[in-house]
């Protein structure tokens, strides 16, 4: 029998080619990819046919406000187009660019401010460039860290990561394997945090509660007012992934777990994303998908995870009415481990029996968990920031709110039961 025709392989600087004898055939094929070095890297890399990125340039014409982290100012902007508004609102993060004042010439990314996106209605300010923060004081903030967060973008930060070496709790981190049964409220969007924390203290008054922030959607913790407004009800904040600006830095959502117990000493964690969510209107695009992700942490941590569900009767869009099908993907796909998905009691009809037909797929990996709602609308209207989802304040989308409560009530009671029995 002749030996079987062996495949001829070439590699070229302008490409890939290779000649193939294929097999019980006489004939002989070449396959030749001709493209250039720098065709062939575009389609490695994907090609971006123009910027991703609208600059702008201005000058500070008014100081507005400020909170915890953050500087919002009034830009007159030098106009490039005929759409260019003349004045703009824009944020600056003092830690990150200095602190702006009337007269600096700014540097402005206007790119989702132009696009109508969801950051708040603001332009970002990239630098002053004419006054540039002091390299000294940048040092010492960051006490030894190398922490990087944003990676490999213009703005990334040097953070002290909370289990470094340099870190004063690193010894505590490195012995920590666990976190001894602490309940871990899981949910989808910012905006559930708040209402999270009031239904833990009007059930548990002085629990410890830490909030974990992922990075699916703002990246800074400073972009956040409702982590501001909150102050002394939380016992701090741990940024983990690529968002940074916490009370504690983390590497990810297991070591921001670890750290909430461990170095806060909370009795209750919260793991959200910050503000300004990404979705595409399809059952995966979307960036609260992660919360499914943070259920199998908690879990793998020997926690008791709770997922807050969204729940609405206000939402206009069908996808997201009864409970939203971005919760029933993260719960229902994405959670491996098994958690208790609240639902307040005493919904109204027809939500309540919306409510009941979408979690039904899900009671066989999950426990649906029915709880009270005796005074924990007192509770939300007397928080100290307010309340909003989507533009809908607490009369706008009460379920929303309640649901969120009754998480935070559930995951109050279970403070003392201990570690979950498998």
């Amino acid at each position: 029998m002749p030996a079987r025709p062996r495949a001829r392989h070439r590699l070229f600087a302008t490409g890939f080619a290779r000649s193939v004898t294929p097999r019980n055939s006489g004939l002989r094929v070449d396959f030749t990819n001709d493209v250039t070095p720098r065709q062939a890297r575009s389609r490695r890399l994907g090609k971006y046919r123009g910027r991703v990125i609208r600059w702008r340039e201005g000058t500070v014409t008014a100081v507005v406000r400020r909170w915890s982290g953050a500087v919002e100012i009034d830009v007159a902007v030098a106009r490039r187009t005929a759409e260019d508004a003349a004045t703009v609102r824009a944020l600056a993060y003092p830690r990150l660019v200095g602190d702006p004042l009337v007269g600096d010439r700014v540097l402005l990314n206007v790119s989702a401010l132009a696009l109508g996106l969801g950051t708040g209605g603001y332009a970002l300010v990239v630098a002053l460039p004419d006054r540039l923060p002091d390299d000294d004081e940048s040092l010492a903030d960051r006490a030894g860290g190398h922490m990087v967060k944003a990676r490999y973008t213009p703005q990334q930060a040097i953070v002290l990561g909370v289990d470094e070496d340099a870190s004063p709790h690193r010894m505590a981190m490195a012995a920590a394997t666990d976190v001894g049964g602490m309940p871990v409220v899981v949910a989808d969007l910012h905006s559930a945090l708040p209402a999270i924390v009031a239904g833990v203290t009007a059930t548990r008054p002085g629990t410890r509660i830490a909030y974990v922030m992922t990075d699916g959607a703002a990246l800074p913790a400073w972009f956040s007012r409702t982590l501001d407004g909150l102050g002394a009800l939380l016992a701090g904040t741990v940024t983990v992934g690529q968002a940074y600006g916490g009370d504690l830095e983390a590497t990810n959502v297991h070591s921001g777990l670890l750290a909430a117990r461990h170095v806060l000493g909370a009795d209750v964690a919260v793991v959200t994303q910050g503000p300004g969510n990404l979705g595409t209107g399809t059952a995966w695009g979307f960036s609260g998908t992660a919360a499914g992700e943070a259920v199998n942490a908690a879990a793998t941590l020997g926690g008791r995870p709770v997922g807050s569900l969204r729940i609405s009767a206000a939402d206009a869009r069908d996808r997201h009415r009864g409970v939203s099908h971005h919760c029933l993907t993260a719960y229902g796909r994405v959670a491996l481990a098994r958690a208790d998905l609240v639902v307040p009691a005493g919904l109204p009809e027809p939500l309540a029996t919306e409510v009941a037909a979408a979690l039904a797929p899900l009671a066989d990996r999950h426990a649906i968990v029915a709880v009270k709602i005796d005074g924990l609308d007192a509770a939300l209207r007397d928080l100290p920031v307010r309340l909003s989802t989507m533009g809908r304040d607490l009369d706008g989308d009460h379920a929303y709110f309640l649901s969120a409560a009754a998480a935070g009530r559930h995951a109050a009671t279970l403070i003392a039961t201990g570690p979950p029995r498998h």
